[in-house]
């Protein structure tokens, strides 16, 4: 079986949401229609998603998700590379992640902790950042 990462379509969003419940993600303020989010299937089925939101010149990286029975396969990093590159040909200058548990796992992508305060307001307004996340979630940052 061959793994593909594809643009999720719209109609996707309940196996998006589905990817995301099985990694205890949010869910609740996922965009419509699903902009810039991909997900990675073997064949058919599908078995990781990732997202990037951009506002203006700084991104967020947020909802990498991998099916458990699918980790350890190098999934999650081929949809980062995937939104990494999004990103750079967005012309993006800075792209942020939010994370209760994978800070060691992201600082493989060059993302350093940075301290909330020094968060661009566009990326502070978003509901991840402002509410749903918690305050005690590690911020990173990495400079593109």
């Amino acid at each position: 079986m061959a793994l593909h990462i594809e643009t999720a379509q719209p109609d996707e969003k309940e196996t998006v949401v589905a990817l995301l419940k099985q990694g205890d993600l949010l869910t609740e303020d996922l965009p419509a229609g699903l902009p810039d989010f991909v997900i990675a299937k073997y064949e058919e089925t599908p078995v990781g998603v990732a997202g990037l939101e951009s506002f203006g010149s700084v991104g967020l990286l947020r909802s990498v998700a991998v099916d458990p029975a699918h980790q350890g396969k190098g999934i999650a990093a081929q949809l980062i590379d995937r939104l990494l590159a999004t990103a750079d040909a967005s012309h993006l200058k800075e792209l942020y992640l939010i994370t209760n548990t994978a800070d060691g796992y992201f600082t493989r992508y060059g993302f350093a902790p940075v301290s909330r305060e020094t968060v661009p307001e566009a990326i502070q307004r978003t509901q991840q950042f402002s509410g749903l996340c918690p305050s005690s979630a590690i911020v990173m940052k990495r400079t593109l």
